[in-house]
């Protein structure tokens, strides 16, 4: 309607003065509401065309969106594993914060699983002191077993020396017999020092591998036991939890409830431009956005980021062939707008829906040395004309809360 009307100001209206006062012709008398067609062609005629380029110029240099929305980010809650809910620590909606615990699964397996790992290392240290006591023992043994030796040694030698000095004194037979219990004595010896390296290396080496095997098997049981402690992994808000004690939750299939983290949806505005817009739409764009849930309000933005990618041309490899006839909605430019000034969004409820204009500035190339001076002028004309959607925007946002509130019924 605006377009309308500054474009017959320049059409309609010379065109009527000229019949008027240059022609004399006269609304009423020569110039009827069935003759207007004929005597105001030529301004009908160009203000229709004008109207047309001016709305097209506007819409393409400043484009506008009313697909713009607060997205925002859910955690779900989920335990690791399946189990029946022994404790509930929040209501249906409350503020947690990071490690703050949710709800505890019921925990008698790994309780049972705990005390077993803990039974295990106080039996191994037992057979510790026990192996040590183990150790002294083989320790006395080897001595005991070398002065038996040292005995038999002792024997052989004076026997042997009497029948050196005196052959026939001694019998042939004892000095043997001696030989023997000397050789026998020294099996002991080794016996015993066999039995006591071997207490030795289950003192040093095997109970401390048991021990550290019993030690990890305490800490996975302590692990499993605190996954049945389902902890907030951010800071945020729990909303709609309906989970009470004795339900049955399960990873895969039955999610405990929603975490809302804490900020979502308060930083930046996703809005789908037209794939039409997808030359125009650049980093660093100006814009502007009103929301429902805070009427009135034009909040200042500028364009962070422009997705390359069009959501509706992705497919998922299959056992079918891609038909694009099936595309029925043409996808939108995916943009990320973040406030202008700090706390611009600060009111604006996170999903809300809203809508957006973006600008054209073409400043830096008007500025510039080498542009001609009709591409200036036309540079002019399309950074000036963003003020009537500007102005649109301001409406919109004015007759939001009555088209919302009244006209819909809502």
């Amino acid at each position: 309607m605006f377009e309308l009307i500054i474009c017959s100001l320049v059409t309609i209206l010379p065109d009527y003065l000229y019949r008027r006062y240059v022609q004399n012709k006269r609304f009423g008398k020569e110039i009827t509401f069935y003759s207007v067609w004929y005597e105001l062609r030529w301004g009908i005629t160009g203000c229709l065309m004008l109207t047309i380029s001016l709305i097209t110029m506007i819409f393409y240099f400043h484009p506008s969106t009313t697909s713009a929305t607060l997205f925002f980010r859910t955690v779900p809650i989920l335990p690791e594993g399946s189990g029946r809910v022994a404790e509930v620590n929040i209501g249906f909606s409350a503020p947690v914060s990071k490690g703050d615990v949710i709800f505890r699964l019921d925990s008698s397996k790994q309780d049972a699983a705990l005390e077993t790992a803990k039974r295990k290392i106080a039996e191994v240290d037992a057979a510790m002191v026990s192996a040590e006591s183990e150790v002294v023992k083989a320790e006395a043994q080897v001595q005991e077993a070398t002065a038996n030796l040292q005995q038999a040694k002792d024997e052989l030698d004076v026997k042997s020396e009497l029948q050196r000095r005196n052959p026939g004194i001694v019998p042939q037979r004892d000095i043997e017999k001696l030989q023997v219990m000397v050789n026998q004595r020294q099996a002991g010896v080794d016996a015993a020092a066999a039995v006591k390296q071997s207490a030795s290396l289950r003192v040093s080496t095997l109970l401390p591998a048991e021990k550290a095997s019993a030690e990890a098997a305490l800490a996975q049981a302590q692990v499993d036991l605190d996954k049945t402690f389902v902890r907030a992994g951010v800071t945020g808000r729990v909303e709609q939890f309906a989970l009470r004690t004795g339900d049955v939750v399960n990873p895969f299939m039955r999610p405990a409830g929603i975490l809302i983290p804490e900020g979502a949806g308060q930083r930046v505005l996703q809005a789908g431009f037209g794939q039409i817009e997808a030359q125009v739409m650049k980093e660093g764009m100006v814009a502007e956005a009103t929301c429902v849930s805070r009427p009135w309000v034009i909040i200042p933005m500028v364009v962070t980021t422009v997705q390359d990618y069009i959501a509706a041309g992705q497919f998922r490899g299959g056992e079918q062939l891609v038909e694009a006839q099936n595309i029925t909605r043409p996808g939108t430019i995916l943009v990320y707008l973040e406030p202008l000034y700090r706390g611009g969004l600060e009111g604006v409820t996170a999903g809300s829906s809203c809508i957006v204009n973006a600008y054209t500035s073409n400043h830096e190339e008007i500025s510039a040395k080498e542009t001609g001076t009709g591409r200036k002028i036309a540079l002019h004309v399309v950074d000036g004309v963003g003020l009537v959607h500007a102005l649109l925007l301001r409406i919109q946002a004015l007759l939001l809360p009555i088209k919302t509130l009244v006209l819909t019924g809502h």
